[in-house]
């Protein structure tokens, strides 16, 4: 499947990036964390309320929330075409003024189809404003060199959204319940995200100085080469059963526990360190990367996940077991947001990097949308011990697909390499 090199003019960005794209990283750091919150975390919190309301089953309201992620996997490729073309200042203002509108709209639904419509439209916007269009535009202005810092900005901030914007929901729903409470994160959410985004994210210029039809030849002929990358696809592997294995930990952790014998509330306190652990491995990842290669550290996290995971049935039935067990497989919780763009960039540049990152993006949100399904058919037929030997399994086809073809060279390469 390897070809020649296909040789892309990426020119040397000068220094007004270093100015600038730092404050785009602490705009978006601050919109991720907003966005996060109110977009995703929140439902968990509203999602027994909204039944209730509206007389339906707990089960028929989480559809809603599946079909949402259904939404922005069909929107990533979409979008990174735009991405690729534009920018993402005009998307990522536009998705959040339509975010906050589709809030107010949810406050004020009163059937269930009112609220899959609803919900539909939240997944659209969440492409429009959350980390893949977040990723393309960091990516843009940061070299290789300061990409990793950049990108773990981003992400260490967004990595508490769950800590604050749970509780903040949980107290408004309340307070007030949970259709004034919509209203509330919709006001914040608008005036966050909005003048932010308007304000703060821009093209570079060296992106902005190229001729129409050269960036599409350019961006055409990039995709191409990525897409007939044998890494390419062992990357998609790799990312697709990571994801698959986070999301069905994050559904069925605390069920794992308390089968266990744990209670509900030590079991979801433990399971809460999941969000804390992300931040910690992404923090691990950007440091040790600076003297091992990346894949080496991605692929021995992910390993530990699988050894963590499988270990899991056999130590949880103390809390010092569970504990343990559950910080190790943490660990690994949230590095893919920040490999998968650092990997993507270092092979195939940033000329069609949002385009390449949808492709991704793609079949890992549908694994992530179905896995917890399928954890849930596993676990109604054998228990949990078949759960989560099938995340085990995930985890460790994740660590192997990092690692295949990783020295292979680069179908693409630039005529400035620091832009590779």
């Amino acid at each position: 499947m390897s070809s020649a090199p296909v040789a892309v003019a990426d020119p040397r960005v000068g220094d007004h990036r270093r100015f600038h794209g730092w404050r785009i990283v602490a705009a978006l750091a601050v919109t991720q964390t907003v966005g996060y919150g109110v977009l995703y975390y929140s439902f968990a919190v509203l999602l027994r309320p909204i039944a209730a309301t509206l007389h339906v089953s707990t089960a028929a309201v989480t559809g809603a929330m599946t079909c949402s992620v259904l939404a922005g996997a069909i929107m990533a490729v979409p979008v990174g075409r735009w991405l690729d073309r534009h920018g993402g200042r005009a998307l990522m203002t536009v998705g959040s003024l339509a975010a906050t509108g589709l809030l107010v709209t949810w406050s004020q639904v009163q059937q269930v189809w009112q609220l899959y419509a609803v919900l539909f439209g939240i997944g659209v916007t969440g492409a429009m404003v959350l980390y893949e269009p977040a990723f393309a535009v960091v990516v843009s202005w940061f070299d290789p060199a300061r990409r990793s810092r950049a990108l773990l900005g981003v992400t260490l901030v967004a990595g508490f959204a769950s800590a604050i914007f749970l509780p903040l929901a949980g107290l408004l729903v309340d307070r007030y319940g949970w259709r004034t409470a919509l209203l509330v994160l919709a006001a914040v959410h608008g005036a966050v995200t909005v003048p932010l985004h308007a304000l703060v994210v821009r093209t570079p210029s060296h992106l902005t100085t190229r001729g129409p039809q050269r960036s599409a030849t350019g961006r055409t002929t990039v995709v191409r080469a990525a897409l007939a990358d044998a890494r390419f696809w062992a990357m998609a592997v790799a990312f697709v059963a990571h994801g698959a294995a986070m999301s069905a930990m994050t559904f069925h952790l605390v069920g794992l526990l308390t089968d266990a014998g744990h209670p509900t509330t030590f079991a979801a306190t433990v399971a809460g360190l999941l969000g804390v652990l992300s931040v910690t491995g992404r923090i691990v990842l950007t440091g040790a990367q600076r003297r091992i290669r990346i894949t080496t550290v991605v692929a021995a996290i992910f390993a530990v996940q699988a050894a963590a995971a499988l270990s899991l049935p056999l130590i949880d039935g103390n809390r010092a077991g569970a504990v343990v067990g559950v910080v190790a497989f943490g660990l690994g919780f949230g590095i893919a947001s920040v490999a998968a763009p650092a990997l993507l960039a270092d092979r195939y540049g940033t000329v069609a990097y949002a385009t390449i990152a949808g492709s991704l993006a793609f079949p890992v949100t549908l694994a992530r949308a179905g896995a917890p399904l399928g954890a849930a058919a596993l676990q109604t037929s054998g228990g949990y011990r078949p759960v989560v030997i099938a995340i085990a399994a995930a985890c460790a086809v994740a660590a192997a697909g990092i690692v295949v073809r990783a020295a292979s060279p680069s179908p693409i390469s630039h005529a400035d390499s620091t832009d590779i």
